[in-house]
Parts: structure tokens; sequence; C-alpha cells
């Protein structure tokens, strides 16, 4: 693959919507804006290095994950006390 084809899939975007705690997302942009970084390039980054740390290999866009690599299920969310 290209370096410029891989460009371009890095460069689609896909909306990925949290919630967190006010707080803490105060402190987050703080942070990020120390860095000279927006929120989202920050969690892009977190983002990529889990996905390569699952995967046990960097990670290259188009690349799908054969379904041999799949680490089962995904984690359930534990129920709220």
């Amino acid at each position: 693959m290209s370096h410029e084809a891989v460009i371009k899939l890095e460069e689609r975007t896909a909306r990925l919507t949290i919630l967190i705690d006010p707080r803490k997302k105060a402190v987050f942009e703080r942070l990020c804006a120390q860095e000279d970084l927006t929120p989202s390039q920050v969690v892009r980054r977190m983002i990529r290095g889990y996905i390569e740390q699952r995967l046990g290999r960097p990670w290259t866009p188009g690349k799908e994950t054969p379904s041999s690599e799949r680490r089962g299920n995904p984690r359930r969310r534990a129920p709220r006390p």
C-alpha cells in the first residue's frame, strides 16, 4: 500500500461519542491544550496504541484483523451497584 493510500485511509472519519465526568473532561482538555494538541488527537493516539497493544503488532489502516487474531467476546459491562 502506498504512503498516499495510507494517509487517505487515516483521514476518513467516524464519530465516537463517549460520556465522561465533566471535571475529568475539563482536566483532559487543559492538559491537551498544554501540549498544543486537540482532545481528538490524543484520543486517536490512545485508541491506536490500544489496538496495537491488543494485536501485538503495529496496526496498518485498511488491514483488517483476521478472525484468528480476535480474542474472545468483548467485555460486558458490570452491573451498576
